[in-house]
Order: C-alpha cells, then structure tokens, then sequence
C-alpha cells in the first residue's frame, strides 16, 4: 500500500463534549454558537468530518448526552454522514461518588454506579456503538481512607457485572489515570493496572490509552509498543499537556512525542482498522473555538502519521541489526524533519476536498449560521 492509501484508511473519532463550553475548575468561558444539545453536537462533529474526510464517528458522554430517542439522534448522525462511536460513562459528577464508585465501601453504591453503566449499554444498542469507555475517578486521598488491596477486590467485581451485560460483539475499554481527582492513590492507575483487569475479565476487554493521564516524563510509545504487542490496546485518546492532563489540542505541547507514539503504532501495523484500536481526541479546552480546534487536532494527528509512515523501516532495521546508532537515529529523524503539508493537501485533493481545511470551514458561513440560529436555551457543557 502506499502512504497515501494507508492515510485514506485512518480514522479519528471525536467527543462530543469538545464542541460545548467546557474549561478548568477554575473557569469555563462560554462562546457564542456552542450546542445546546447533542444533536447539535453531533451536527457541529459532522463539519470536522466534512473538511477533513477522516473524522466518521461522534463518541457520546452519558449522562451529558442524554435523549429520549437514540435511534433519531443515530439517523441524525447518518443524515449527516457520521456515526455514533464509543459510549462513555460518567462516574464523577455525583454526590453519592465522594468516597468512590464501583469501589465505593457501600455495596448499594456500587450497585448504582454499575446500573449506571448498563444505561450505557442499552444507548450502545439504539446507537449501534460497540464500545463501552469507562474511565474510573476513584480512588484515595489520604493513607489509611480505606484498603487499597479490597478497593481492587470490589473493582474487579464491579467489572465482571457490566462485562457480563454487554453483547457479544461489544467491547469494554478501560482507562487508566496516574491521579486527579484523588491524590494519594487512584484505582486505576497505570496500563499495567488497567491491564490485568482487562485479562481478568475476558477477551473483549481492553486498555484505553490517554495520552494526558501520565507522570511528566513518562515513555508513552513504550507503553504503546507493550500494549499493541499484548494485542491489547483497545483506544487511543490524543490530547496535549504540559503540566498535568491539560486536555490540550493534541500535539501542541510535544509535537516530537505525538510523532514517536505514531511510529510505533505503524511499525505494528495497527493503523489498519483490523487492529481494533480506536484512536479518538479527547480534549476540551475553554479558549479555542471549539470546531476549528478540533480541525487543527485531526490535521495534526495526519500529519504526525504521514511522518511516521516516511520512516524507511527496511533502512531502520538494517542500522539497528548493525548497531549503527546515529544512523537509524537520523532515519528517525529524517522523516519527522520532513514537511509533509504538501503530501496531505494532495491527498485532500484526490478526495475531492479542499486542501486547506481550516480555510475551507471558515469560509463556508457555518460558524456565524450557528452564532445567528442558537440563541437562548442552556448551553451544553459539563451539566449537559
């Protein structure tokens, strides 16, 4: 295949949420023309989707994009030439979650957060989704709070229950944080955590990644590189941080770290949607506008991928088989050096778009069509 076809291939989801007003615990500026609702979520992802052709599918975040009728907000969709993509399940907004979720000490607790999750497989159903995104916030603030070895005994049991309850051809996938919101210790802390849970329950359960959710300094294409050969990396969320998970637009921090991760994920061939990863952004910063942010997302994602795909890895192997350092190092080098703007606006172009598409959604009108039509009404954002 050449680049060109493999690129054609790559498909992007995006979260619903990155198109309300959302921000930090601090602030969350509100923007004019922002959804009010998930249908107008889903209109606005279907932009990204036309001005880029990579971006097919909307992941939903319940209980923020509830609606009485899923199987209208799926036509919707279709109407629009997008799908609906993973179901996440929120379990960080309650009061009753304090003290944890499906770890929670209260056994009437737990059964609650996992009713909750079974609310979410039967959206997958009416969406036609296939994977369940539980991300878990729980965990300790202080030493001695509660034990963490029977906070694992419970999760595990509260995952067996939703696994039991999803379809046979649906997925779980399970992501990890290293902290926030507890500090002391999260439940779920790491790959290797999420990991033998995921073993534990069965072989559709797999590792959500976010690029976000580790320690400063971490080698994340090394967890990549472990977890593909595990043949256990289920999604990918793209962000950008500096700090701590930022929830920046992705590469915007470390473009050279975006490209790294890329190149292990092509050298393993997983680009190829047989390889079930799902790679999403998952990111929703308060100051950028929310669809031309997620344009620029996707096209930095395509091009940290083109580069990825212009290592000569019959050249890479030959130098490292021979032990030439600084010779599979340039090969590295090279190809992340390259300006591959011009091979991505030539591939737009044989898809019959236009190659620049951030200049192509600015001039199309839609951004003051959306300021003019949704005036009034509560805006969506983190109580959507």
């Amino acid at each position: 295949m050449t680049i060109h076809d493999v690129l054609r291939q790559q498909t992007i989801e995006l979260p619903s949420w990155a198109f309300g007003n959302s921000g930090t615990r601090f602030k969350v500026f509100a923007q004019q023309g922002v959804p009010r609702d998930p249908f107008e979520k889903v209109a606005d992802a279907a932009q990204v989707h036309r001005y880029t052709g990579v971006a097919p599918r909307v992941s939903l975040h319940i209980p923020w994009d509830l609606v009485d009728d899923y199987d209208a907000l799926a036509r919707h969709a279709k109407e629009l030439g997008v799908s609906i993509g993973a179901i996440n399940s929120n379990l960080f907004q309650d009061d009753d979650y304090m003290l944890g979720s499906l770890t929670h000490p209260s056994a009437a607790v737990r059964k609650k957060a996992i009713a909750h999750h079974l609310q979410c497989v039967d959206v997958m159903r009416a969406t036609g989704s296939t994977d369940l995104k539980l991300w878990l916030p729980d965990g300790l603030n202080y030493p001695g709070q509660d034990s963490i070895r029977a906070r694992q005994d419970r999760l595990a049991e509260s995952l067996q229950e939703i696994y039991a309850a999803v379809d046979p051809h649906h997925r779980l996938i399970l992501e990890y944080k290293f902290f926030e919101p507890a500090f002391y210790s999260m439940d779920i802390p790491d790959w290797g955590t999420s990991l033998l849970h995921c073993l534990a329950l069965g072989d559709r359960a797999f590792v959500v990644l976010d690029t976000g959710h580790h320690a400063p300094g971490t080698n994340i294409e090394f967890i990549v590189a472990q977890l593909l050969r595990a043949g256990r990396l289920g999604a990918f969320d793209f962000n950008s941080r500096f700090y701590a998970d930022d929830d920046l637009m992705v590469g915007a921090a470390d473009p050279f770290q975006l490209f790294r991760i890329m190149h292990e994920i092509v050298q393993a061939g997983a680009l190829d949607p047989a390889s079930g990863v799902n790679f999403m952004l998952d990111q929703c910063h308060n100051i950028e506008p929310k669809i031309p942010g997620q344009i620029r997302s996707v096209m930095n994602v395509q091009e940290a991928t083109a580069k990825a795909l212009l290592v000569d890895a019959d050249a890479l192997l030959a130098a490292q088989t021979a032990g030439d350092v600084l010779g599979a190092n340039g090969i590295v080098m090279d190809a992340y050096n390259t300006d591959v703007r011009p091979l991505l606006a030539e591939l737009r172009e044989q898809q019959g778009l236009d190659p620049d598409p951030l200049r192509a959604y600015r001039e199309s009108g839609y951004a003051e069509k959306i300021v003019a039509d949704r005036v009034g009404g509560n805006q969506a954002g983190w109580g959507a």
